[in-house]
């Protein structure tokens, strides 16, 4: 928006991380804080669409699932340059925009790499509606320090592309995902916020065949307060 000198108003939740929010403000965006499990964000977003701004959805967008795309065709590229054969990728998944815009080129470039995604326990609309095979809310009631995938169903565009092209659905405990933060400092030496971490937990669930294969998986964000990133490193 600062580029093409339009406002921003960008509605996020009072527990994102407050790392986020200054880096938010800081690219000079206005910030609207809602309640993400009482308030519903449409309603929060709608008097300024009324006023003639536009709507940027999270996830479900075509222009969204696009451009979060690009990093499936990063991880063809790169897996190309190494001269391998990708067996599966794993991915963070929230509403579904980053799963089923890698899946896009991912499949298109290697039919036969499974693509997984990997949700917060208790956040795993997407695993359950997959289980389904239509698209279901998650029961209300939980939390979880992911907070960049605590979404209460997934989108509408996203479900119908990863209900193709997703090999299934893994849902990890906060606990998992700590601990793969950990893991990301202590051996990859990397910074990830826990809703980042969940593909790499998700290695340690068994559910994903690692003997012999070849597995990316994609750490998405490093937003996570010093506070919280201080307490779950000490926690080691």
């Amino acid at each position: 928006a600062a580029m093409f000198g339009v406002k921003a108003v960008i509605a996020m939740p009072t527990d994102a991380p407050a790392m986020k929010v200054g880096n938010v403000r800081k690219m000079g965006a206005e910030v609207v804080p809602f309640d993400r499990f009482r308030d519903d964000r449409m309603t929060v977003v709608r008097p300024y669409m009324e006023r003639g701004m536009v709507l940027v959805p999270p996830f479900d967008d075509p222009a969204i699932i696009a451009g979060q795309g690009t990093i499936g065709l990063e991880l063809i590229a790169q897996a190309k340059a190494l001269g391998v054969s990708l067996d599966a990728v794993v991915i963070p998944c929230g509403g579904g925009g980053l799963s089923s815009g890698i899946s896009i080129a991912v499949k298109d470039a290697s039919p036969g790499t499974a693509v997984w995604a990997v949700e917060p326990e208790h956040f795993d609309d997407t695993c359950r509606s997959l289980a389904r095979g239509a698209r279901v809310s998650i029961e209300p009631g939980h939390t979880s320090i992911c907070d960049a995938l605590l979404t209460a169903e997934p989108g509408a565009i996203t479900f119908e592309i990863n209900r193709r092209n997703l090999a299934g659905g893994i849902a990890v405990s906060d606990r998992a995902a700590a601990q793969a933060m950990r893991d990301a400092m202590a051996h990859l030496k990397l910074v990830v916020e826990p809703g980042g971490c969940v593909g790499l937990a998700a290695l340690s669930s068994g559910e994903i065949e690692l003997s012999g294969k070849c597995v990316a998986v994609v750490l998405s964000g490093g937003n996570v307060d010093f506070g919280t990133y201080a307490e779950i490193m000490a926690a080691a």
